[in-house]
């Protein structure tokens, strides 16, 4: 697990990772970066860009904010070349420090390979051992250097045939992007549980350029136009022939990440051909109908809650008000994060909106609760502005597990749904009510009748511990602690 990115932000799920590359586009690293500035919402500790100009290989890394790192005209200039790949880091393995940003880069008898990845292999310490022994040498403690070390050992002559290699051998959830001398490639994992999307900047020349990344907001900003999604399991090729499709995987059915609609994904991002901002209104809807409550005012906790407030809003019939104001100018770094001082976090990152709260029965829209913090800090605030009850509806079910599949989470014992029951989870937050909606009304939200338990359409494990995907690192580690427990250590 990481450190959260924030010290007053430890409250909720932490977004995996941005991906984001362009083949055949003028001034590739700029493109690159202005993509990555639209994904910054999927990680802030780190970001890189790899270019290739049609002779070498230029790189880029650093630790913080794409603007801190790629504002400058001369690191721009040093990235030369009409293909580039790059890389938002949220760390859920490996350390937070520069060997460990992405995109990583190596040099191999066919020539130079860079690949960014949004995920996490659950096997990736089984694998790490394993190469280890084999004599490879490991520059970093991220599992995407897993990647890297599969393909330089692969006995197969192609860069595609050697990443093929490597992708049969992991297990997990992920998309990436990768780039060789002759190739931009892009891979969504069998599941599909991570995101990766195909698109078209066109004018330049005939062939156009094409985009690989992780959200459709990002083809806005640089003039693209939306493709198509990867499909899971596809690897897609781009070079001068133009694009081609590889499936090595069979045909499983597909787990994309239902947390993406609730949360992760900028609102204004189109997921899977459903326009998140949507998505969020209609969950706030069901939730509605399932969890009514009497009150004076829907107020939303920015900014997450916003849309599925206006959706609980439009269907209570309930006004909808700001009354929280988020200060989005706090620094990782504004203040030392003593005990008194994360007291007094909330505070600067939230400000209660006194005339549109004093007097109200209020009912607060968020989208999740983790530990439970940030929560109760929150209606204490709303309360100490003068509310006279504080209901908490949450567009999402209870998270009861933790994530293995490239999300930051707590560990089970430290999620608050997972030691205590709605009732409660209120009182310890200190709500009038508590309601969450459930995991069938989410689905009814999306579009489904209800989740099938034989044969759900996402990846919901966080919800219902049913996780899609084997954890073979798991299954070894608690193998190991059974061991020493018998041997008495």
């Amino acid at each position: 697990m990481a450190l959260t990115t924030h010290p007053f932000d430890d409250d909720k799920l932490h977004e995996e990772c941005g991906v984001f590359g362009v083949w055949n586009v003028p001034d590739a690293a700029a493109v690159t970066a202005l993509g990555l500035h639209a994904l910054q919402h999927r990680g802030q500790e780190a970001t890189g860009i790899v270019s290739f100009d049609g002779k070498g290989f230029h790189s880029h890394r650093g630790m913080g904010l794409v603007g801190d790192n790629f504002g400058a005209k001369s690191v721009i200039d040093s990235l030369q070349g009409r293909i580039a790949i790059g890389h938002n880091r949220y760390a859920t393995t490996g350390e937070t420090i520069l060997r460990n940003v992405q995109p990583l880069y190596a040099d191999f008898a066919f020539g130079g390979f860079a690949v960014a990845h949004n995920g996490n292999l659950t096997n990736a310490h089984i694998l790490h051992r394993a190469l280890v022994q084999r004599g490879c040498l490991f520059q970093s403690t991220t599992d995407s250097e897993v990647f890297i070390h599969l393909i330089a050992i692969s006995l197969y002559s192609t860069v595609e045939d050697r990443l093929i290699d490597a992708l049969k051998q992991v297990v997990g959830a992920y998309s990436l992007v990768a780039l060789s001398n002759k190739a931009l490639m892009g891979v969504r994992d069998p599941l599909g549980v991570r995101p990766l999307i195909l698109g078209r900047i066109p004018g330049h020349d005939a062939q156009g350029g094409w985009v690989l990344t992780s959200e459709s907001c990002a083809l806005d900003i640089v003039g693209a136009d939306f493709i198509r999604d990867v499909e899971p399991g596809e690897i897609v090729v781009i070079d001068d022939r133009g694009v081609r499709s590889i499936k090595p995987f069979g045909r499983t059915a597909e787990r994309f990440c239902v947390f993406e609609y609730i949360y992760f994904a900028r609102p204004d991002s189109v997921m899977e051909g459903m326009p998140v901002y949507d998505a969020r209104k209609r969950i706030g809807a069901e939730l509605a109908r399932e969890s009514p409550v009497e009150a004076d005012v829907i107020v939303p906790v920015p900014d997450s809650g916003v849309p599925a407030a206006m959706g609980f809003a439009k269907e209570s019939g309930i006004p909808f008000e700001l009354g929280i104001i988020r200060n989005h100018y706090v620094g990782r770094t504004f203040i030392e994060p003593t005990d008194q001082i994360r007291n007094l976090g909330v505070k600067l990152k939230h400000s209660a909106n006194r005339p549109v709260l004093e007097g109200k029965r209020v009912i607060l829209v968020d989208d999740s609760i983790v530990r439970g913090t940030t929560s109760r800090k929150i209606v204490e605030m709303v309360r100490q502005a003068g509310a006279l009850e504080v209901h908490m509806r949450i567009s999402s079910p209870p998270t009861t597990h933790s994530c293995f599949y490239g999300i930051d989470t707590p560990e089970r014992s430290k999620l608050l749904a997972a030691q205590n029951n709605v009732t409660e989870m209120a009182e310890i937050i200190g709500a009038d009510s508590l309601a969450f909606i459930s995991i069938d009304g989410l689905y009814r939200a999306l579009g489904k009748s209800s989740r099938d338990p034989a044969a759900p359409h996402y990846c919901d494990a966080c919800f219902t511990g049913d996780y899609p995907i084997a954890l073979p690192d798991q299954a070894e580690t608690a193998d190991r602690q059974l061991t020493l427990l018998a041997a008495g250590q």
